[in-house]
């Protein structure tokens, strides 16, 4: 693969220019995925910026996005390919239809080409991985890994192995050029260690008060400093307080900003915060307990 970036430092910067602040393990990690042609594997907690990362190395490098979102149940088909079904029937009855008309009947010759007709490519339906592997160069997402079972990551392996897939009716989809491959992982069950030796490993944890503060700053500029560096606080001190089912990560935090920008807020009060903690808090008990101390917390 040609080089997409010259260092580290080049990923900081590039993916600074669409939003993304990196830290600088994290930019390392990317350098090398596409210096070695790695995938990467991002772990970490929902929130933390790891489906973005993937978004935000597309953007910085012109490339287009295709995402695998994963599901418990998926296999194969669903991330290869598949037969457009609906259209392979409509052609057997046409050719059918002018058979008749023709009067022509079938023999085994008519036969065999009517069959590989069917299986032309313009009835196979592209799904994300062989479409990467036939638009690459391109970001490959394949999201929520944890959440496949484990016949498929057997099956991801290969193809991330090889870069190649088989289609018995058509032959062999060689990528010329690896995709660049991130995938996700929010840890609720374990990969296993053959699919993570593939890759290269990064956790992504929640950012420190500073760094998140520059994350707002930077992604919504209309927030005012103040009340930006307010809801960065009492989102810092939500997690730090260990209590809740689920703790609101940078995603949240940028919602709440959002939301308080758009209500009109100027600075963050216990009114104001307990009206749209439905930004940042997803669960009831996480909403009850939170807001009989919002008081306690903003005077921190």
């Amino acid at each position: 693969m040609e080089h997409l970036f010259a260092s580290a430092d080049d990923v900081t910067t590039a993916l600074g220019g669409t939003g993304y602040l990196a830290d600088e393990a994290l930019a390392t990690v990317t350098f090398l995925a596409t210096r070695l042609n790695r995938p990467i594997l991002l772990e970490g907690e929902p929130g933390t910026g790891k489906t973005a990362l993937a978004e935000a190395l597309a953007a910085s490098l012109d490339l287009k996005l295709i995402r695998l979102q994963c599901y418990e149940g998926i296999d194969a088909t669903q991330a290869l390919y598949d037969w457009d079904f609906p259209r392979q029937i409509l052609h057997l009855r046409t050719v059918e239809a002018l058979s008749r008309d023709a009067h022509h009947d079938a023999n085994p010759t008519n036969t065999a080409a009517l069959e590989a007709e069917l299986f032309d490519e313009r009835f196979l339906l592209a799904r994300p991985v062989l479409q990467a592997l036939r638009e690459a160069p391109c970001v490959l997402l394949i999201d929520e890994i944890d959440r496949a079972d484990d016949e498929f990551e057997a099956f991801l392996l290969e193809v991330l192995s090889t870069w190649q897939v088989t289609i018995p009716e058509l032959g062999t989809v060689s990528a010329a050029t690896p995709p660049v491959v991130v995938l996700t992982s929010n840890r609720t069950r374990e990969l296993h260690d053959a699919l993570k030796r593939r890759c290269l490993y990064h956790w992504i944890d929640h950012p420190g008060l500073a760094r998140e503060l520059e994350i707002v700053r930077t992604r919504l500029p209309d927030v005012s400093a103040a009340l930006a560096e307010q809801v960065v606080t009492l989102v810092q001190r939500l997690r730090s307080s260990g209590d809740l089912i689920k703790p609101p990560g940078v995603a949240e935090t940028l919602d709440w900003a959002r939301a308080l920008e758009t209500v009109g807020a100027t600075r963050l009060d216990a009114e104001v915060a307990a009206a749209t903690l439905g930004a940042a808090l997803k669960y009831r008990e996480d909403s009850e307990r939170i807001r009989a101390s919002l008081d306690k917390l903003l005077t921190a």
